[in-house]
């Protein structure tokens, strides 16, 4: 596969420190994979194989990062890195993992897109429950109905009340804030019950 010019250019404006690594794990990349398709994807040298990116890297001010596009797959999460990328930030050759091993992840990058597998969707952890604050608590006490619904409520529901009220600028805005939730909640509504579909 020809080489995408836009890279030549994109590694000959790089830092003088970046262009040495660039050019070996682009060289590396077409080692391990001979038909790779080059291309700029987001402003950043990009590798392509077996209809999807296989990987890519970058040039910053005092680094360069290279990285798979389906990192925890082909390296695993191990250590944190310093930086994007699947090595860290990357200031010589020597920061490099050895050849032997990038080659090695290269091939198990291009089988898994050879696979054909999609990368699992991670779900965000769930964020705690709010703290309930004082006076949303007082005045819940004080409407059973509302009290039932807010517990009733899963954290989330919970939560863009308790965000409505505690974001008011002015101590009016929040009382009046507080007085609708109350009379929303004793009707059994969600706080953006308006915008839900019936």
């Amino acid at each position: 596969m020809a080489r995408d010019p836009r890279i030549d250019a994109y590694i000959e404006r790089a830092a003088p420190f970046a262009q040495p690594i660039l050019r070996h794990a682009r060289a590396l990349v077409h080692e391990a994979c001979p038909e790779v398709e080059e291309s700029i994807k987001w402003g950043m040298p990009s590798f392509s194989h077996a209809g999807g990116i296989l990987c890519g890297m970058a040039a910053f001010k005092q680094h360069v990062s290279f990285g798979f596009w389906r990192h925890a797959d082909v390296v695993g999460e191990g250590e944190p890195r310093d930086g994007m990328g699947s090595y860290g930030k990357m200031t010589s050759l020597d920061d490099l993992p050895p050849r032997t091993t990038l080659l090695a992840h290269l091939r198990k990058a291009m089988q898994l897109n050879e696979a054909g597998l999609k990368s699992p969707k991670r779900k965000p952890a769930p964020r705690p429950a709010p703290d309930t604050p004082e006076d949303l608590a007082a005045a819940l006490a004080h409407n059973k109905a509302a009290n039932a619904t807010f517990d009733a409520f899963p954290p989330g529901c919970r939560r863009e009340y308790i965000e409505w009220i505690v974001e008011a600028k002015r101590a009016e805005t929040r009382t009046k804030r507080l007085a609708q939730a109350i009379e929303w909640m004793a009707a059994g509504k969600r706080r953006n019950w308006k915008y839900e579909k019936c």
